[in-house]
């Protein structure tokens, strides 16, 4: 693609580009583009001229008539030239507003001035001093070296004057230079030069170049900043002498991060927030939850002793540096911010969208003005996650969606400089574990983990900007990693060099000391008294838990979750919620009641007149009809929904329009958010195209809003295959490990339609693997009254248990698969559906098929075809948990019948035959053995070709009523 054919596909003007993004690295872009223009002024868009002309200057025709334009260096920017009082050039830089004065010197000298100065902006970073193991940098950018701007060392003592930095001083160009240096390319590295909006990142380059990043006063700051890596170091110091081996995944050689979370959280104190999720893997956990979580010694001691009760643990808890922990931390300056840890698995990034989720539904909840200011995501990764997990650019990519906005995220890598044994070349292709976040254009920060004093400045500055503009920061701490991966790994077989130098660093503590006392900030003997102190409190703590170690103890039903519970389910659990026959009319007619102003599509208005006379009574409720009346029974009883997922406002299959779009004004119309003044809130976004994040957020948004409705749908099935770590880790698992309740729906479509093996099967099986002490509900579906009545339960019934619903295809617009008025009105939701043909006669019956889902159409299709009577069939809706109870009442009548057929379409290994046929035997006894018809075992979910697939239907459709089973 041509410069110009890739113009004109831009959908901006370039007169915007130029106004919002003429600057940082698009500089490259623009020169490259006007140096084409140079060469042949045809191959470039003509709307480019007045950009060229006003950045570039007029220049007389060249080559007989083009360009009318200067040609200019790269590194020289846009000036306007000014005057100053006696005489001196004055020029003022368009893009930045910044003035450079040169008295006694020529243009030229200034405008070079100032390209020296955008380059240390642009690219000083890249030979900053940010590794506390002070190895050398692969980089160096000539663009810093003042000889290729024509700088001669007589140049470096001309005064000039730069404002930013010196207010109306006069400094030398040496001294400019210098003070550069030191701002960028010091122990704090900053890439920010690519961030679009010119507001913030002017604000941003004035508090760096003004406010030196962010204030810190030595003399006052520095006996806390002490106190916060004593705290940390002694923590690790302790441990490590008193549990030896034992894994800890120590903070040692990265300890300032605690001052860093301590003065960050005084920072968002003072800015108004009041609530801080955090989210964080292994690497200093235990750290912090005790000395930023404030969890106490004699909990976090315990936690490295023997259990004395073995039994209270058997199949359930975790290990410590997975654990949660909330807690109230008052600041210096008085205030109160509450914190909340995430609970988290091994798998070390898949906790950041569930801290979004979490915050926002806590924002949502407080829903006053500036919620967003007051609830802060905080996560820390790892260096080698950060840059190696695809969670992690899922996530970031959620900043700015409107449904998952939460005004800006902190993030903070912890960067080992190293995996578990792996070195960065080997697992990344970037200069930096942060450059994927870099896709956000916000700020960057790289600070070495060895100057506390740099990396405070940094995060207040992150907390600042956060606060201000609503924007993800990101925060390097380089740091490294002193006892490898874990206490019980050996580093050293595999880096040696790297620990070599480890070996010989000296800790971050006892370099800080040394410069307290070098600076006469504090004596040896404080420094020294705030060390012996720490240490001697642990010595007591740790005397009184060798003898009576603390139980376990994990709350996290206080608050809005305590009118909930999780636990055993009995027989029938709610089970009973139908609403009125007037309610069910009432809300019938407000689904379909649109303003005539409103023009809907013409196929919509056959959608509504169907919606019509199931309100009116002379049709039965479809599938989407189904699930619009759960919605709105809940909405106008004040219940909260939210629902996301790829394409789910209209739905992947059309049966949902959720929002009516006018044809002419691209508007849209939400029935469900007129039903009442008082209803509750109705929110259904269309999703990132991303399985893995999204579903994470809304389990973390179900973790803080056990009152709502909150639904994820997958596009088909399958695709929950990409979230697999989020359904494994948290929402089977996370009652039983962490105490976690969650009411989070998944709706699955689900259903063999000779779709291939990528759209049939929502992986059934794998569900049913993951299930046990009643910790989720799987069903699978086959009448609009029951998806009813299955909704409703997850927010009526005093329990909270995932709802894992294979959701129908086909099935939408099925003939049969309708409910009449009274399923809505008369009954609850029913575990077992029992035989209800008229035709079938129970002494009649030979055999009883069991089946869920849409088979069972299938089935009685051909049933009614071939007249066949003496077959029942009985749909086992809720596969988990099993009501056995039930199940044996619905075959009961069958005395006659000599088999019971499990049927279903998937593939014998998949599907829910496994899963079942244990559990027949314990029902229904081992003699005869409970048969299976379905396909045959397979590695692939289903066939590709329609016709293979009918052909297999037919089949196992025709042998579930065969005389004699195969």
């Amino acid at each position: 693609m041509t410069v110009k054919e890739s113009t004109e596909q831009a959908s901006h003007s370039p007169q915007s580009l130029a106004d919002t993004q003429f600057t940082g690295e698009n500089l490259a872009f623009i020169e490259d583009l006007y140096r084409q223009y140079l060469e042949d002024p045809g191959s470039v868009d003509t709307s480019w001229e007045p950009i060229f002309e006003e950045y570039f200057g007029p220049q007389a025709p060249l080559n007989g008539g083009a360009p009318h334009f200067k040609p200019r260096s790269i590194f020289e920017p846009a000036y306007i030239p000014g005057q100053a009082p006696g005489g001196d050039a004055v020029w003022v830089d368009k893009l930045e507003g910044i003035t450079v004065r040169a008295p006694g010197r020529t243009e030229g000298f200034a405008a070079r001035v100032e390209a020296i100065v955008r380059a240390f902006r642009l690219h000083g970073h890249l030979i900053a001093g940010i590794d506390p193991l002070d190895r050398p940098r692969h980089t160096s950018p000539p663009e810093l070296e003042p000889s290729l701007y024509g700088f001669t060392s007589g140049d470096l003592k001309a005064r000039v004057h730069y404002e930013p930095l010196f207010g109306s001083r006069e400094v030398t160009l040496g001294e400019l230079l210098q003070r550069l240096r030191d701002i960028y390319c010091g122990h704090i590295a900053v890439e920010y030069q690519n961030m679009p909006g010119s507001q913030s990142r002017t604000w941003l380059r004035d508090q760096i170049e003004r406010n030196d990043y962010a204030e810190l006063n030595p003399t006052e700051d520095g006996p806390h900043i002490l106190d916060s890596l004593v705290e940390a170091d002694a923590f690790e110091t302790f441990l490590h002498k008193k549990y030896v081996g034992a894994k800890r995944f120590s903070l040692s050689g990265g300890e300032s991060l605690i001052p860093m979370l301590d003065f960050m959280l005084e920072e968002a104190a003072g800015l108004g927030v009041e609530e801080v999720v955090v989210g964080m893997a292994h690497r200093g956990r235990l750290n912090v939850l005790h000395n930023i979580m404030n969890k106490p010694a004699e909990a976090m001691f315990s936690e490295f002793e023997k259990v004395q009760t073995p039994e209270d643990y058997i199949g359930s808890s975790d290990v410590k540096y997975h654990m949660g922990f909330s807690s109230d931390r008052t600041t210096r300056s008085g205030a109160s911010v509450h914190l909340s840890l995430c609970f988290n698995p091994s798998h070390l990034e898949f906790v950041n969208p569930v801290v979004l989720g979490r915050v926002r539904a806590k924002q949502d909840r407080l829903g006053t003005e500036g919620a967003r200011q007051k609830l802060l995501p905080l996560q820390l990764h790892g260096d080698a996650a950060f840059s190696g997990q695809g969670i992690v650019t899922e996530s970031l990519n959620l900043a700015r969606v409107k449904g998952y906005n939460v005004g800006g995220t902190i993030h903070v890598v912890i960067n080992n400089q190293i995996g578990f044994t792996t070195n960065p070349e080997d697992s990344r292709s970037t200069t930096y574990a942060t450059d994927v976040a870099k896709m956000l254009e916000v700020p960057i920060f790289h600070v070495n983990g060895d100057d506390p004093e740099a990396c405070v400045r940094v995060m207040k500055l992150a907390m600042r900007y956060r606060q201000r503009f609503g924007e993800d920061v990101i925060v390097d701490l380089v740091c490294y990693r002193r006892y490898g991966h874990n206490e019980g790994d050996e580093p050293r077989f595999t880096q040696p060099e790297m620990y070599g130098s480890i070996d010989a660093a000296k800790p971050v503590r006892e370099k800080y000391v040394d410069s307290l006392i070098s600076r006469q900030i504090m004596t040896p003997a404080q420094t020294d008294k705030v060390w012996n102190t720490q240490m001697d409190a642990y010595g007591e703590v740790f005397k009184e838990i060798r003898k009576t170690p603390l139980p376990k103890s994990i709350s996290t039903l206080d608050g809005v979750w305590t009118p909930y519970h999780g636990g055993p389910l009995k027989s029938g659990d709610g089970n009973n919620a139908p609403i009125s026959e007037e309610l069910f009319k009432e809300l019938a007619h407000k689904l379909v009641d649109v303003p005539e102003s409103h023009n809907v599509h013409r196929t919509l208005r056959r959608f509504l007149k169907g919606r019509e006379k199931v309100a009116t009574g002379e049709s039965p409720a479809d599938w989407g009809m189904g699930e619009a009346l759960a919605f709105a029974s809940l909405l106008v009883q004040g219940t909260r929904i939210r629902m996301s997922g790829q394409d789910v406002i209209r739905g992947t299959f059309s049966h949902r329009h959720a929002a009516l779009f006018d044809t002419k004004t691209g508007e849209g119309y939400w029935p469900l958010r007129h039903l009442g003044e008082d209803q509750g809130s109705l929110e259904i976004y269309n999703s990132t195209l991303s399985e893995n994040a999204v579903l994470g957020f809304e389990y973390g948004f179900s973790l803080d809003s056990p009152d709502a409705l909150v639904l994820w749908e997958a596009q088909f099935g399958d695709f929950v295959n990409g979230a697999q770590v989020i359904i494994d880790q948290f929402i089977n698992s996370g009652e039983d490990k962490w105490k976690r309740l969650s009411g989070l729906t998944m709706l699955l479509p689900h259903g063999y339609e000779g779709q291939g093996p990528e759209h049939s099967s929502a992986r059934p099986e794998r569900f049913l693997q993951l299930c046990a002490g009643d910790n989720m509900y799987v069903c699978n579906l086959t009448t609009p009254a029951q998806y009813f009545h299955a909704l409703r339960r997850q927010v009526l019934h005093s329990a909270r248990k995932p709802l894992i619903v294979m959701s129908p295809k086909s099935l939408l617009r099925h003939k049969d698969a309708v409910s009449p008025m009274e399923d809505f009105t008369q009954a609850g939701f029913q575990p077992i559906l029992k035989e209800s043909r008229p035709e079938i006669k129970a002494d009649k019956v030979r055999r009883v098929l069991l089946c869920s889902g849409k088979v069972y159409y299938d089935l009685c299709d051909h049933a009614a075809e071939q007249g066949i009577d003496d077959v029942a069939i009985v749909r086992v809706e809720q596969l988990y948990p099993l009501d056995g109870k039930l199940l044996k009442e619905a075959v009961a009548p069958f005395k006659n019948a000599s088999e019971l057929v499990w049927v279903q379409e998937e593939p014998k290994n998949m599907g829910a035959w496994h899963y079942i046929f244990p559990r027949l035997i314990e029902i229904f006894g081992a003699n005869p053995l409970p048969a299976y018809v379905g396909r045959i075992a397979s590695a692939s979910p289903a066939t590709g070709a329609y016709e293979s697939h009918e052909l297999e239907q037919r089949s196992l459709v025709s042998q579930a009523f065969a005389k004699k089973l195969d």
